[in-house]
């Protein structure tokens, strides 16, 4: 049972740093080298992909258009993010519905290797080339220089918000346990010995179990 719990309680943690990994904002500093528009096949990975432009009505089709910002990284290393709105409803909850002036933004931003311009776009989700996912732009603003500071002000308010608010729900678990839980479990293991004990007739034995004086 031990193990049981121990593997549940991992599992539920690593979930839970995975969807706030996927979930919260990120900042890249990168330049804009192209923004285009392909025809992609979202159908098979619905979970990665938003909801196209907001109250339109093809978005929900296994194949549409897709706007990419295409990026690369004071690294010299490419970065290509997906430009779809989450809609009003839609999750994460960022409320996006301006695909189309963030792509127009980042059009207007782009720059070469020998005239570089600097941006930070802020963006959620993830890459990977096996899966064909790609995070999803949010929002991009020119700097000065690469060397800019970001503090992720946003991600330290909200993970302190979380870690209390768990940290108060566990203390919470916790009382109910043991004043309601803990005592049960002690009533029925109690119980199990009184039914189980050799040498005694069938019948104490379910009397046994719903003894009164149980508490």
């Amino acid at each position: 049972m031990r193990y049981i719990k121990w593997t549940f309680t991992v599992l539920l943690v690593l979930f839970l740093a995975a969807l706030l990994h996927y979930t919260l904002p990120q900042k890249d500093i990168v330049r804009v080298v192209d923004s285009d528009i392909k025809r992609m096949e979202v159908g098979a990975r619905p979970v990665f992909w938003g909801r196209g432009d907001t109250f339109n009505e093809t978005s929900g089709l296994g194949t549409r258009d897709v706007r990419f910002i295409n990026t690369v990284d004071v690294d010299g290393r490419t970065r290509v993010y997906r430009n779809e709105d989450t809609g009003i409803f839609g999750w994460p909850p960022y409320f996006k519905t301006d695909s189309s002036d963030l792509q127009t933004l980042a059009a207007d931003l782009r720059s070469t290797s020998a005239d570089p311009r600097w941006v930070v776009l802020t963006h959620y989700g993830w890459r990977s080339t096996w899966f064909t996912i790609f995070p999803n732009a949010v929002g991009v603003r020119e700097v000065e220089s690469p060397d800019v500071q970001i503090i992720p002000w946003f991600n330290i308010v909200f993970l302190t918000l979380f870690a209390l608010l768990m940290l108060a729900g566990y203390r919470l678990y916790q009382r109910f346990y043991d004043r309601w839980i803990d005592p049960a479990v002690d009533v029925l293991d109690e119980a199990w010995e009184d039914a189980t004990r050799p040498n005694v007739p069938f019948g104490e034995r379910v009397k046994s179990v719903f003894r009164r004086d149980r508490k």
